[in-house]
């Protein structure tokens, strides 16, 4: 029975992961657009700078209810549609209002924010948190019906349409400029460059929150108050967990304008680390896609006697494969840093750092579910208010002296500090026997592998592959001699007695 549910857990997280892995994978594309079209490093600062306040808004306007709505929906699944209805009501409610705030106050935030040029960036981006702040319940409303590949589907559809606009604005629409400009100079300004990735970002989230306009009619929009402030009473001190952790993500883009005194310095060193953070991306669309099928797997499996087992299991496998995913990007560096153009090699070092910082914050997700199941959620904020804390404390303190160096190790500590009080915390109030030995014997493994990678520098680049690819067959050799043989591996088991 344990097998069967983590291969269904496995189905969904790899689904799951199409949109997510596949996805971000498609905007590691514009990394190397940005870099070679946008003026300079400065400009993609810009993007980075905006886009760490668009996701941390984002955590604010849902405020938990995505969690608050599985618990719900699977506690009182005989009025689930009604749940999915006043959910909607509140997160919809809410999301108008700030779009309104933004767009009449344009142009105050943008003077406070050093883009007093451009208030429309304010605008569009206030539009577009908003939309997508609202299109996140009927996301969650399709893992709870466990649709993936709708989900998947309407997801790559947000990330083709970017892509497909940034293209256009920034490659297609300045050679029409050059050799037939009647076309498209009654609605195109060349000299707009970076605002055209905004504008893409517009367009995709308009298009797919038309198409999720069929998924919320299916709510039952019957305003109940009682159950709203249940649902929220659940997922308000999640509202703090999810602003502390994104604050982790983010805090050192949104922060670094007002750390380093020249504010060009500050774009482009901003602009070289956030190109150079899309490498170590990988990570965490693994966690990402692990959290969108685990959210309703742990929810689901409660009220099964062996649930504390599959919970072991999970956390077991989520630390072997996001190892191997770890030493997959180190030993291959040499070839994913031709994603970024070599002007922002410099920021390369920073990758190992922040790979585990998102293997800490995917462990510590997979450790919430004890204070999610007993609905003691004030502990996962404090968590992160202690990580929060850290965050800032390094990032203020010497950022100035090392840059985004700083901010790498900074979210390293965050993450491990908050994994540790997670697990002994979670030990006390739902004890689950997790296999630390096994854990701690891959972990070794890995780690010893990465350190013996590192004397590996001939001038030959294919033999330091091979090497690296020899190192990582020895992971992979001990994994498959553990705990994965390869006749319990889907397609390839047909292959294998």
């Amino acid at each position: 029975m344990a097998e069967k549910q983590m291969q269904k857990l496995a189905k969904e997280t790899a689904i799951y992961g199409v949109s997510s892995i596949l996805g971000k994978f498609l905007n590691w594309l514009l990394v190397p657009l940005y870099t070679y079209v946008l003026t300079g490093s400065a400009d993609y600062g810009v993007v980075a700078n905006l886009y760490a306040w668009t996701a941390l808004l984002l955590v604010i306007l849902t405020y938990g209810m995505e969690t608050g709505f599985f618990r719900f929906a699977n506690k009182h699944s005989e009025i689930s549609d009604k749940v999915y209805g006043n959910t909607l009501i509140s997160v919809g409610f809410t999301s108008l209002l700030f779009a309104v705030l933004c767009v009449v106050f344009s142009q105050q935030i943008a003077d406070v924010l050093g883009y007093s040029a451009n208030p429309e960036y304010i605008s569009m981006l206030g539009v577009v948190v908003a939309m997508d702040a609202f299109g996140s319940i009927p996301f969650a409303y399709l893992r709870f019906k466990s649709r993936p590949i709708k989900f998947a589907t309407l997801k790559l559809l947000m990330i083709f349409t970017n892509i497909a606009f940034n293209i256009f604005f920034l490659v297609i629409c300045p050679w029409l400029m050059n050799n037939a400009p009647s076309l498209i100079d009654w609605f195109y300004n060349p000299h707009y460059g970076v605002g055209y990735v905004f504008v893409a970002n517009v367009i995709q989230t308009v298009v797919v929150t038309l198409l999720l306009i069929p998924e919320a009619l299916k709510a039952e929009f019957t305003f109940d108050l009682a159950l709203l402030k249940k649902i929220l009473r659940y997922s308000l001190p999640l509202l703090v967990l999810g602003v502390a952790g994104i604050m982790n993500q983010t805090l050192d883009k949104i922060l670094f304008p007002f750390l380093i005194e020249d504010p060009a310095l500050a774009k482009s060193e901003l602009g070289i680390y956030s190109a150079c953070f899309k490498i170590s991306m990988v990570m965490m669309m693994f966690t990402q896609a692990f959290r969108y099928a685990y959210e309703p797997f742990i929810f689901a499996q409660h009220k099964d006697k062996n649930s504390k087992a599959a919970y072991a299991d999970a956390m077991k496998f989520f630390i072997i494969f996001s190892l191997l995913i770890f030493l997959g990007i180190v030993f291959y560096l040499d070839i994913f840093k031709y994603i970024i153009h070599k002007d922002y090699w410099d920021g390369l070092r920073v990758i190992p750092i922040v790979l585990f910082s998102y293997m800490f914050q995917g462990i510590f997700f997979n450790l919430s579910l004890w204070y999610k199941l007993t609905e003691q959620t004030m502990y996962g904020a404090w968590f992160s208010i202690v990580g929060a804390v850290i965050t800032v404390a390094i990032n203020v303190i010497f950022v100035p002296i090392y840059s985004y160096m700083a901010s790498a190790w900074a979210a390293f500590a965050c993450y491990f500090v908050m994994m540790i009080l997670s697990y002994f915390y979670g030990q006390k109030h739902m004890r689950i026997k997790y296999n630390l030995k096994s854990i701690g014997i891959y972990s070794a493994l890995a780690i010893g592998l990465f350190f013996i990678s590192t004397f590996v520098n001939t001038p030959y680049l294919i033999l330091n592959l091979v090497i690296k690819t020899f190192l990582l067959i020895i992971f992979l050799v001990y994994l498959v001699k553990t705990d994965l043989p390869l006749n319990r591996i889907p397609v390839i088991k047909r292959f294998v007695k």
